[in-house]
């Protein structure tokens, strides 16, 4: 590459390069490579667009019939790949647009001119009763500093609906989109602009298309080619545009320094996992280069073992060799077990409670008085959320405990007698060698309170919903407080494990001014999305820190077929639907991936038997395993291992009704679908 040349190259392209016929997809990389070496080659012819409204826009020959569209800056040696078609298509696309920079927010923008038009054209006739104009109390430089390119505001301000917005989606840039139907939504111009950190007070040159296209604004749809095989890794191999485009405030959550702990809000198919894994990137490489950090790592953990090998495999696809060698990626139990072995700890953690714990704790309420006026489900629940959870060890310690949201107050007589049944049941557990997750997490803490050294320079916590008190405190006690020390994502609407809801603040873990929301949602469809949010109507919840979390100001990108939910019918009905559901998703693209998902495995099983006997190819995702390495497009999985993944459609048999625990779990499977979501309740 030529130092003084800055080659950018637009998601469009990226995206349909993936579209094109092989034979073409050859010669359009062959033509990027001699592009990247020289765009000023004079092998490279570049034709003027007749009738093209930016008369910087070329057009250069890919070959006979395919033609691209390159913007080459009037003042620098900057150009920019902007699309590829067939010869007519491409110039017809070509004519409609212009590029140019916000003067406001400085993004670089390309302009669906033609749509402008269009738009106020078709609006400008008056109509009987219609409503005001959604942004008529905002002037252009308010619009313009949400992402509103300044030709876009004719368009714009023709909006009377959240229908109008919509229908306007595609034709800006995603951060002008979000931050209008915030407005819509009730929130604060400043309040937005705020939550983004978009600088709006510096002056812009809108002719320095160099500087432009290195805001984060920017980078959301536009690639920076850095290195000379760069161009080619990215063109040459299927790409998730999530490896390259963030939306602006991912960018800056990822790459921004912090003076402690942040945490990170958002919906399903938000790019929580995402946003946290470029942070891992970030921090990773500033450890490579950090003097006085040689060896130092990063702990990028979460809930469950399925999931840390989904986020292995992620961090491989945007992460160099060096940068794998600073992450370490684990799920906490994983973490503690090993970290416990290591110190000869004399206790095995009993991580499934059914199986090891449960029948020490019936032999031990045999004991139990029901004159206590409380029931026996009461009393887990008590041990669980209040002695655990606060690693209460003494009689006195829980005599002292506060018991917020238990719903029944205990006097000290009542306390006294439940804590001969945890003691009594504490011992009859380490009399056989075993202790429960939380009380060997408690344990873990002292041993890391004692060593000189924290064990990480970072931590990354993923699913932050589903860890418990105890495993908050022993990741705080993982990582010294300071910079860029700890960075939680999380969803309370996702939370399927429920004993484990826990405030931060009182983990000693200060996110306050450090706390930031995703919106938009980049895997599922509005229909679906609306549909899944519906099954949590009622349910209070929580933003991870204790206070309360809201869903209303969640949008998707996409639309599609509304989701079915059929109830009733009988398990032979359900097979029917749901090989014919199978076969429609298959029938409209054969590389669609398809999850089906029950409650529990027997069910998961029997679906997938009777999928198979029908003739198609079905692969079971067990605990532990890694979908990447399946071979196959139809998987049938719990709802539980659906966290973290994604498909095309999807399938979801459910065989009790839908209690506030199963309606949190659905949540989590139906927006597992990128396109389509069929839903069976209440079987007959």
């Amino acid at each position: 590459m030529i130092e003084d040349v800055k080659i950018i190259v637009s998601n469009d392209v990226i995206k349909r390069m993936t579209a094109l016929p092989a034979a073409v997809q050859t010669k359009a990389l062959e033509f990027m490579l001699k592009f990247q070496t020289d765009p000023r080659s004079p092998g490279i012819n570049y034709e003027t667009i007749q009738g093209a409204k930016d008369k910087n826009f070329r057009s250069v020959r890919v070959d006979q019939n395919y033609r691209g569209i390159i913007f080459r800056a009037p003042k620098d040696n900057v150009f920019i790949w902007l699309h590829i078609d067939q010869h007519d298509d491409a110039y017809s696309w070509a004519t409609r647009r212009t590029m140019s920079v916000n003067p406001v927010n400085g993004a670089l923008t390309l302009t669906n001119v033609g749509f402008v038009e269009s738009t106020v054209q078709r609006t400008a006739a008056p109509r009987a009763s219609q409503p005001e104009p959604c942004y008529g109390a905002c002037s252009d430089r308010d619009l313009m500093a949400l992402g509103v390119p300044e030709a876009m505001l004719p368009a714009v301000r023709t909006i009377r609906s959240e229908g109008d917005l919509d229908a306007m989606q595609d034709e800006l840039p995603v951060e002008a989109y979000e931050g209008l139907f915030l407005l819509l939504a009730g929130d604060a111009l400043s309040g937005i602009l705020a939550s983004r950190e978009t600088r709006v007070d510096r002056p812009i040159d809108t002719e320095d298309f160099a500087t432009a296209a290195e805001r984060d604004e920017s980078r959301s749809r536009f690639y920076v080619v850095e290195g000379e095989n760069d161009l080619q890794e990215i063109l040459s191999a299927p790409l998730e545009q999530w490896r390259v485009f963030l939306h602006p405030t991912q960018r800056r959550l990822a790459t921004r320094s912090l003076n402690g702990p942040s945490r990170i809000l958002g919906g399903a198919g938000t790019g929580k996992t995402v946003l946290a894994m470029h942070r891992a990137k970030h921090l990773a490489s500033s450890l490579i280069g950090a003097e006085g950090s040689s060896g130092r790592k990063l702990l990028f953990t979460t809930f469950t073992t399925n999931l840390a090998l989904d986020i292995e495999d992620g961090l491989r696809s945007i992460c160099s060799p060096e940068q794998l060698k600073r992450i370490e990626v684990i799920n906490l139990d994983a973490l503690v077990f090993r970290l416990l072995k290591a110190q000869r700890y004399e206790h095995e953690i009993a991580f499934d409670y059914e199986a090891r714990c449960a029948p020490i704790w019936d032999a031990v309420m045999v004991d139990f008085d029901s004159a206590l006026g409380v029931s026996r489900e009461f009393v887990r629940e008590e041990f669980e959320q209040v002695v655990l959870a606060r690693g209460l060890e003494t009689r006195d310690a829980y005599r002292e405990a506060p018991r917020r949201g238990r719903g029944v107050i205990l006097s000290r007589k009542k306390r006294d007698a439940l804590w001969e049944l945890f003691e009594n049941y504490r011992l009859q557990l380490s009399a056989k060698g075993l202790k429960e997750p939380d009380d060997a997490y408690r344990d873990a803490c002292a041993i890391l309170a004692k060593e000189a050294e924290p064990r990480y320079a970072h931590a990354l916590i993923d699913e932050t919903q589903d860890f418990g008190p105890q495993a908050l405190r022993l990741i705080r006690a993982l990582v010294a407080p300071g910079a860029n020390d700890l960075m939680f994502v999380g969803d309370g609407h996702q939370r399927i494990y429920a004993k484990n809801k826990a405030s931060m603040s009182s983990c000693g873990i200060d996110i306050r001014g450090r706390a930031r929301k995703l919106y938009l949602n980049y895997r599922t469809t509005e229909e679906i999305r609306r549909a899944a949010v519906s099954l949590l109507e009622g349910i209070e919840i929580d933003d991870l820190d204790g206070g309360s979390d809201e869903i209303t100001r969640y949008k998707s990108l996409m639309h599609g077929p509304a989701p079915e939910r059929i109830q009733g019918a009988s398990m032979e009905a359900i097979r029917d639907g749901v090989l014919e559901f199978i076969r429609q998703c298959l029938r409209e693209n054969a590389d669609n991936t398809i999850g089906v998902m029950a409650p529990t495995i027997k069910l998961r099983d029997q679906l997938a038997k009777q999928i198979r006997e029908s003739g198609l190819k079905v692969a079971t995702v067990n605990h532990r395993e890694r979908l990447s390495r399946k071979d196959a497009r139809i998987f049938a999985m719990t709802l539980h291992r659906a966290k973290g993944l994604e498909f095309d459609a999807v399938a979801i048999v459910v065989n009790r009704e839908l209690d506030e625990s199963l309606r949190k779990l659905v949540y989590v499977g139906m927006t597992r679908a990128k396109r389509m979501a069929r839903m069976y309740t209440g079987l007959t």
